[in-house]
């Protein structure tokens, strides 16, 4: 699975506001810069994950955006859910077919997609966070959090 630039950004947003967390709300602009994302784009995805659940918006001198949330609470999946994002396959219709064969593949591919969703569901922002944290850290990098 190979996740789309839409997908990815947002990720990569909502990675960048749970280092954020203790700051308090952060403007578009400023995620937007440290992760390398075009504002106006990254300001669609961020509306959408607010209207999902995942990031409370905060107006004036001093808003932005701030996880809803804690990290642990919110999934990939449900990141890529706000966004509009599927994983789901064509598995609406059975093949039409008498082999045993066209059943078999596509009993496995339905059985394939509902372990792809349950992983997506089961991983976390804060494991993709330490996740991000190791990963800098084994490349002797300093952890800031531009990913």
């Amino acid at each position: 699975m190979k996740l789309n630039k839409r997908a990815q950004y947002s990720v990569k947003a909502l990675l960048d506001l749970s280092l954020q967390q203790d700051l308090g709300p952060t403007a578009t602009k400023a995620i937007a810069n440290r992760q390398k994302i075009p504002a106006p784009y990254l300001e669609k995805l961020l509306i959408q994950m607010r209207q999902g659940g995942l990031v409370a918006s905060v107006r004036g001198a001093q808003g932005g955006y701030q996880l809803a949330k804690p990290p642990s609470k919110i999934s990939l999946g449900q990141i890529l859910e706000a966004v509009g994002e599927t994983i789901e396959p064509d598995l609406s219709l059975p093949p039409q077919s008498k082999h045993a064969e066209d059943w078999v593949t596509f009993t496995l591919w339905h059985q394939l997609h509902q372990k792809l969703k349950e992983s997506l569901y089961s991983i976390s922002l804060e494991d993709l966070y330490y996740d991000a944290r190791s990963w800098q850290a084994s490349q002797g990098q300093e952890t800031n959090f531009i990913i």
